[in-house]
């Protein structure tokens, strides 16, 4: 399939604009050939319009439809072959196994939210039957559900080219709940970007969808992600990506004359609390699966850990030996784009250049343009709570370690948290009773809180929150992924003595949908007497 590097305005190719731009190999630093263009006002604003014409119809689709229409989303994505792959290879410098597993990934959550579709009870369908003789006034007939929100902006990440891009958990969960979607694809692969975009373009016509249910505006600047957040016929953003970006869109959406929910997911340090009783029985280990962790995709993963917290002594140095022998070892691949790789450098430059901050250990860097140093830092829990630079984010492959004296000095480290997306606790069944005081804390804290594990790797599915409180994210109420994701994108509305012919099939007495309903507060699939 041929990249043109054409906007896809409700089905239609076209570019308006004679600013060109190129991606970029992050490896070799070779310009790739195909010139893209900044999407025009004109193009973002035709691109919402239709959506919102194409809304009037599409949220009128059936779930069967909707779930169809996902599903051959992915059919398509598949069906692009090594032409999707190869592109993203280039645009991203990302290895082949990565990207199929992407791919993967991308696919599947497609069909999971078609799954919801069909089984029909995401709509929380709620029914208070009416009571005519009540005293001393009547009980009318209420009932309730959620409907989808409108058009809705969704922005690609940087990081997951496929997963968190054109076809990722944003799109997903907005085109199940009903919304039309304008994506700005990222600039850093706008290529995968168009790839993807003419693959849910085919979709929309397979399905005989509204045209305007899907559009892919592109560009580099500030301008057109602006333009379709102040748009205001947008009803909702989805981002994932940095602070600065990510709180820019929220307050642009809350200037609006109409302000819209920005749901933004925008980093997190990840802690690990290493307790006493697993540090004396596995300290190597954790040393070995925390830098494995940590330097996982190079460490451009939301959930890679950046501080691992735990208590002082000789298991301690077994930790750190051990982490140090893994990192030395290795050699960094490239990072996704100079600006990434130049933020990091920055910010690992800071942390080595801090009073009372040691270098552990750190990797080799690779031949490739971008690559990056991964690097293990240490300190002392008083110069971590005394010095709140040490808590930011350094989006890469380095992590630090921070010694703690003494149970009190961890909880207060945990106490002085912002918002993060994961906490991980190492620990024995008898560290969790005697820290249950620390996880009552990180509950607050943190959207997932994991045992005996690592924070990389967000399994998609039913339970997960991949969320948190700010400045993790900007609401913490939800995940941007798994199934809840689809809450996001809609609202309740309470229908009140409406006629049975009057109501959405979700909310009728017969149940034609098979859907569970709280019915005068109990959970049945049952119909109403």
């Amino acid at each position: 399939m041929q990249i043109t590097g054409d906007q896809i305005i409700a089905g239609i190719f076209t570019r308006s604009n004679t600013e060109p731009f190129t991606a970029s190999n992050p490896v070799s630093a070779e310009a790739l050939s195909t010139e893209f263009f900044e999407a025009s006002s004109e193009e973002i604003d035709q691109a919402v319009k239709m959506a919102e014409e194409a809304f009037v119809v599409y949220r009128k689709k059936s779930d069967e439809e909707r779930a169809d229409f996902l599903e051959r989303i992915g059919e398509e994505i598949m069906a692009l072959g090594d032409t999707l792959i190869e592109r993203c290879q280039q645009e991203t410098g990302l290895p082949t196994g990565r990207l199929q597993g992407e791919r993967g990934r991308t696919v599947n959550q497609l069909k999971l939210f078609a799954e919801l579709l069909r089984e029909g009870s995401w709509v929380n369908a709620r029914i208070d039957t009416a009571i005519p003789d009540r005293k001393p006034i009547p009980k009318p007939d209420i009932r309730q559900m959620q409907i989808a929100l409108g058009p809705v902006g969704v922005f690609g990440a940087s990081n997951f080219p496929l997963a968190f891009s054109v076809a990722g958990g944003d799109t997903a969960s907005a085109l199940a709940a009903g919304c039309t979607i304008v994506v700005k694809g990222h600039p850093a692969h706008p290529g995968t970007s168009e790839l993807v975009g003419r693959a849910i373009t085919k979709a929309v016509e397979a399905c005989d969808m509204p045209k305007g249910t899907f559009s892919l505006v592109q560009g580099q600047s500030v301008a057109v992600g602006m333009g379709i957040v102040q748009h205001p016929l947008i009803k909702a953003i989805g981002f994932t990506g940095s602070f600065r970006g990510g709180k820019a869109l929220f307050d642009a959406a809350n200037q609006r004359d109409e302000p819209i929910p920005v749901y933004a997911e925008m980093g997190s340090i990840n802690p690990v609390f290493v307790l006493p009783g697993a540090l004396k029985e596995r300290a190597e280990k954790i040393g070995e699966g925390w830098v494995g962790s940590l330097t996982l995709g190079v460490g451009q993963f939301c959930t890679n850990p950046g501080v691992l917290i735990s208590g002082k002594s000789s298991e301690t140095d077994l930790l750190l030996n051990k982490a140090e022998q893994q990192l030395s070892g290795m050699t960094m691949d490239a990072m996704l784009t100079d600006r990434i790789g130049e933020a990091y450098l920055k910010g690992a430059s800071q942390f080595s250049d801090t009073e009372g901050v040691t270098t552990v250990a750190n990797s080799e860097r690779s031949g490739a343009n971008t690559s990056a140093e991964g690097y293990i830092f240490s300190t002392s829990a008083q110069n971590f709570l005394d010095r709140p630079e040490l808590s930011e984010e350094v989006f890469g492959p380095s992590s630090l370690h921070v010694a703690t004296q003494s149970k009190d000095e961890m909880l207060e480290i945990a106490n002085n948290l912002e918002g993060h997306l994961t906490a991980t606790l190492q620990a024995t069944e008898d560290d969790l009773i005697e820290y249950s005081d620390l996880i009552e804390i990180l509950e607050r804290k943190v959207g997932r809180l994991l045992v005996n594990g690592f924070p990389t790797g967000v399994e998609v599915c039913h339970s997960m929150v991949h969320g948190g409180p700010f400045p993790a994210t900007t609401d913490s109420r939800t995940t941007s992924v798994g199934t809840l994701a689809i809450n996001r994108f809609t609202r309740p509305v309470c229908y009140q003595n409406f006629p049975q012919n009057g109501l959405p099939d979700a909310l009728k007495n017969a149940n034609p949908l098979r859907i569970f309903r709280l019915v005068n507060g109990q959970f049945t699939q049952l119909p109403v007497e």
